[in-house]
């Protein structure tokens, strides 16, 4: 009989990696990343301490709450701070004030924030580029105090800047602190004022953010500067402007206190158009005390911003999946 050969085959000599490399993905994830985790820490700490402890006194809205017993021993009132919200003449008023303020706000600061962002990268010479860019940005960091006085300084009845300028014309000095019906119009002019610089910085840095080779291209093929602007810079800042809308959106029931207080001075002739939600909080605490009643606003308040926040969320989804926040 003739011995059979069998041929030799080579097995490879695999090496068996340890269990812990292959069964902890998240460890390794936490190992490669674990600074930029304790650079976050300060932040979360802060959020914790500052956003999520203080919840638990969203509990003082279904609560009769009074000083003695506490938050804990006081007696629960159901909902009896949101029926009496509610049925307060005031309900309506401060919420038509706060979101047709926030919706004007939205609009006009979108528009104009984006104008001056496209006006700024027309500018080539970086100093005065970035002259403009300080100068739109100051209003910004300005305590709204101040800007409750510069107003003041326009508007004052007796030697107010708008009254001379008036008088030079032959007309009666108006008492703007008196009539309502202009605050609407003053309003949206210093909030226009003081927030569209900031706005506007944001969208001029994505804008420069933009690989200059578009424009090149567009400009060889003959593109006008406008269909440069509406083919090529909105289009990929896209993302940007949604998510400045969206987070602007979700505080359409939260208004800017000093705006809307400090400025007009407290004046109570113009609450039919001042007051919001925020004031309303504020002087239901200061002038009656009632922290049951101005919690139930509180919780209103947050809880449409959320419902809100979620909504245009999803709006944003359904258009375009990757300019939604989540």
């Amino acid at each position: 009989m003739k011995a059979t050969k069998i041929a030799s085959i080579p097995i490879a000599d695999h090496k068996i990696q340890p269990a812990s490399r292959t069964q902890r993905p998240f460890l390794r994830k936490l190992n490669k990343y674990k600074w930029l985790l304790i650079m976050t820490l300060p932040g979360i700490i802060y959020l914790f301490i500052n956003n999520y402890i203080p919840m638990y006194g969203i509990i003082l809205a279904f609560k009769n709450y009074n000083y003695v017993d506490g938050i804990w021993g006081s007696p629960w009132a159901g909902f009896d701070n949101f029926k009496f919200l509610f049925q307060s003449p005031d309900a309506y008023i401060i919420t038509r004030n706060t979101v047709l303020y926030n919706v004007a706000f939205i609009s006009i600061n979108l528009v104009l924030s984006l104008l001056v962002a496209l006006l700024m990268n027309e500018i080539k010479d970086k100093v005065i580029s970035r002259f403009y860019q300080s100068t739109f940005l100051l209003p910004h960091i300005i305590s709204m105090v101040i800007v409750a006085y510069l107003v003041y300084s326009f508007l004052n009845v007796e030697n107010g800047l708008v009254n001379r300028l008036l008088a030079l014309f032959h007309i009666d000095p108006i008492a703007w602190y008196s009539n309502p019906d202009y605050w609407p119009y003053i309003l949206i002019i210093v909030n226009a004022w003081k927030g569209v610089g900031y706005s506007a910085i944001i969208y001029f840095a994505a804008i420069i953010g933009i690989d200059k080779e578009y424009y090149e291209a567009a400009t060889i093929d003959g593109a006008s500067k406008w269909k440069q602007m509406t083919r090529i810079t909105l289009p990929l800042i896209a993302p940007v402007i949604t998510t400045l809308t969206l987070l602007a959106v979700s505080g359409i029931l939260r208004s800017d206190f000093g705006l809307f207080y400090q400025v007009p001075m407290n004046s109570g002739a113009l609450l039919p158009t001042t007051n919001t939600i925020d004031t309303f909080v504020y002087r239901a605490m200061i002038q009656l005390g009632d922290i049951g009643m101005s919690s139930a606003a509180g919780v209103y308040q947050s809880a449409v911003c959320f419902v809100l926040i979620l909504g245009a969320n999803l709006a944003v989804r359904k258009i375009n999946k990757q300019n939604s926040l989540f």
